[in-house]
């Protein structure tokens, strides 16, 4: 049991692994929070609350009600009655009124985890064990409840966060914000940490101290975005990797975010995040229910580091589904760097087979298959095959790179339409647009309004066709553009501001009838690199292109970032040609190597082309991935350089669960003068245990001494003899 109600003290406890989180509602039915941190017994620390204190009164003394509202921390905070904090709830009823004031009903406990409609949430297994608190809130005036849903884990330090409207009156209501969470904390003394950046320099770990006022991320590009990751860590001004106590916040969506820290004048902070509200209102007719996203809410007492592992194993255990859910994945080459859209049946065919001699498993055929695309100026939409290029049908070029012992996998891009297309020609109402005005275009091509079932169900069609045509057993599925022109031919005027959510539900749609009737195919996300690597995404598909970004160098910064809250086994990790293609820089074959075993790993190059000694490093790097990919897929990860704080190294680890395996990879990104070595202190072993290093097998160290003394990694030179720069080794250590 993880959730405990006093009926006397009218006070709500949630237990997770080491975690608790309580709240308390007042006579008036005000639910207010109390508590969230490391676990105590306690069930009511009402007194947290203040309410003997002036002028936090109690209600009896209409006089004070507004201080009353302004000052109370509120688990699910209302527009309109004097609470001037941000907001998670506000309306525009049919008077054209904005103040809703929700007050606590009734609420149920149950075991398990409820499902969300039409959208991606985590779940429960026999093994993580969850129970589900759901309160019951309504505001008379308007006919609304909302409820809100809590679902706390028993073996992980989780709990989770979403929100029911259900319209119970005789109006119609707009919604106009309906965040799925609100907390406040009772201090201003927090760090906030989000991942931010652009194209091909995505989640860039930021850190910033609060202060008074609003410090928000973002996303009003209908999609999670290349600029803001819907993640935010709330920390104590000291916390580190290992140390001091942290909240982090990830939402469960792929579309418009909101997230916010409000130092408020009584230096307290109040936390929110949900369904961005610019641009946002919902209808909700009489006896309809509106469902908000989640939110997944992560304590740590341990820093940072055990905040990441909890998100790892949650998503790992309890959002992931599917054959890839816990199995390798195939090791692939993807065309793209190699051809861009200058291949056909033949270019192919010799990657394919220059590829299956290395014991590469995959070929992934991308961008440039179907219509007439020989550039990105056409044919999205038109999902049949290009055959000027593709000589011979589809299936001739599947098969044989079958024959060739390899899978074969195919790029989408299903939500986009070109002008020149026959889809367009046919229906250029399909596209995102408002009328009159002219369509902005982004990589020359419009969005399609996926708002609109007959749109999904004709895109989808086509896919279909083409996936049983031939033995196709991975998907890469892109967005490259953002929205612009806000508007379908399909809604009506008063609907036409849900488009940018409805659009997402559509997108969930599809993904989720290609995960049921083809539950064999591997799907890989991808958003112009990673702009949509989100857990919404990761619902669908066990894996997302990290990047756009293949440098090694760089991709130590981006995978450092994005693992502050994604497991690595979902990340989409590459060995590119050099120079590399978005920076130009060149850095070692073997470092390229050791920075994709980090994610999936693959190759996206022209295998045909690479120099000889490349092409002959290939069977053993994939030998090294294979060794320790179970090791990297389902350990524990710990972060021991940052390169955000000093460019000139990097090394992380990966930990089996019991602690008798683990990997240490080391890049010395630029070497440095007058240094002979560098001290590494190794994380998560055994302090009582003994391990040796492979390499040393005579040579016992405790886990103790690992962890607190370190080893010495000697400076790193090139293969010249001179240069050391964007060098790598990695170290296994085995407990004896």
């Amino acid at each position: 049991m993880s959730i405990f109600y006093n009926d006397k003290q009218r006070s709500f406890r949630l237990d997770a692994k080491d975690t608790s989180y309580m709240m308390k509602y007042t006579e008036e039915g005000y639910l207010c929070h109390v508590y969230y941190g490391k676990k105590v017994p306690d069930e009511d620390l009402g007194y947290l609350l203040r309410f003997d204190e002036s002028p936090r009164t109690p209600l009896e003394n209409n006089r004070d009600r507004a201080t009353f509202l302004d000052t109370t921390p509120f688990e699910y905070s209302c527009f309109g009655i004097g609470d001037y904090r941000e907001a998670a709830f506000k309306i525009l009823d049919d008077k054209g009124m904005t103040a809703v004031d929700l007050r606590y009903k009734s609420h149920r406990i149950y075991k398990g985890k409820p499902e969300l409609e039409g959208m991606p949430a985590t779940f429960a297994t026999d093994e993580s064990g969850c129970e589900t608190l759901e309160i019951t809130m309504e505001d008379k005036p308007s006919g609304l409840e909302a409820v809100l849903v809590y679902t706390a884990f028993d073996k992980l330090d989780v709990i989770t966060r979403s929100v029911r409207v259900n319209n119970v009156g005789s109006r119609s209501i707009q919604l106009t914000r309906v965040l799925s969470a609100c907390i406040d904390f009772d201090t201003d003394k927090f760090d906030m940490i989000t991942l931010n950046g652009s194209w091909a320099r995505e989640r860039a770990v930021e850190r910033c101290r609060l202060h008074h006022g609003k410090q928000l991320i973002d996303s009003i590009k209908g999609e999670s975005s290349h600029q803001n990751n819907p993640f935010v860590a709330l920390c104590d001004n000291n916390t580190d990797e290992d140390r001091g106590e942290v909240f982090g916040f990830n939402f469960v969506y792929s579309g418009n975010f909101f997230a916010q820290a409000e130092v408020t004048q009584h230096k307290k902070t109040r936390f929110v995040m949900g369904i961005n509200p610019l641009d946002f209102t919902w209808l909700l007719e009489p006896g309809e229910t509106f469902t908000a996203p989640e939110v997944v809410m992560v304590h740590s007492d341990e820093g940072l580091g055990k905040m990441s592992r909890t998100f790892h194993d949650l998503y790992r255990g309890n959002l992931i589904r599917g054959e890839y859910k816990d199995k390798r994945r195939p090791i692939l080459i993807n065309n793209w760097e190699a051809t861009y859209f200058n291949f056909d049946t033949e270019k192919i065919i010799s990657i394919a087979r220059e590829a299956s001699k290395l014991g590469i498993e995959m070929l992934v055929m991308d961008d440039g298959w179907f219509g007439h695309r020989d550039s990105d100026n056409s044919s999205l939409g038109d999902w049949f095959v290009y055959e000027k290029k593709i000589q011979g049908g589809l299936k001739y070029l599947v098969d044989e790179v079958n024959k060739l012992g390899m899978k074969f996998g195919l790029w989408f891009e299903p939500e986009m339409i070109s002008p020149d297309s026959d889809l367009y020609r046919a229906h250029p109402d399909w596209a995102i647009q408002i009328e009159g005005r002219p369509l902005t275009m982004s990589r020359e091509q419009y969005v399609l309004d996926y708002s609109n079932k007959d749109v999904r169900d004709y895109i989808y069609s086509m896919m279909r066709k083409i996936l049983d045509s031939a033995n196709i057993e991975y998907i890469k599925w892109d967005m490259n553009r953002q929205f612009t022109e806000i508007g379908s031919n399909f809604l009506p005027a008063n609907r036409q501001r849900e488009l940018w959510h409805r659009y997402v539900l559509g997108v969930y749609d599809v993904m989720n009838r290609l995960t049921t009737d083809y539950p064999h195919i591997l799907l890989e996300n991808c958003s112009g690199g990673g702009a949509r690597f989100d857990p919404g995404m990761l619902y669908y598909s066990p894996q997302i292109w990290c990047s756009d970004d293949t440098d090694a160098i760089e991709r130590l910064k981006i995978q450092h970032g994005t693992s502050m809250c994604y497991p690595c086994s979902a990340m989409g990790a590459h060995v590119s040609d050099c120079p590399n293609h978005t920076v130009g820089r060149n850095t070692p074959f073997r470092t390229r190597g050791h920075v994709a075993m980090v994610g999936t790993f693959g190759y996206e190059l022209d295998v045909t082309r690479i120099p000889q000694e490349d092409r002959d490093s290939i069977p053993a790097q994939i030998e090294e991935f294979n060794k320790y990919n179970t090791l990297v897929r389902t350990g524990d990860h710990y972060r021991i350089g940052n390169v955000f704080e000093d460019n000139t190294w990097d090394a992380w680890m990966f930990v089996s669960k019991d602690k008798t395996d683990a990997l240490l990879e080391f890049v010395q990104v630029l070497a440095r003068p007058n240094e002979r070595s560098r001290r590494i202190k190794l994380k998560g072993l055994d302090p009582d245990a003994y391990y040796y290093e492979e390499s040393e097998p005579d040579r016992k160290i405790s886990g103790a001494a690992l962890m607190n003394a370190g080893i010495n990694i000697a400076k790193i030179w090139g293969a010249d003899g001179i240069s050391g720069d964007f060098a790598s080794k990695i170290l296994h250590f085995i407990k004896t």
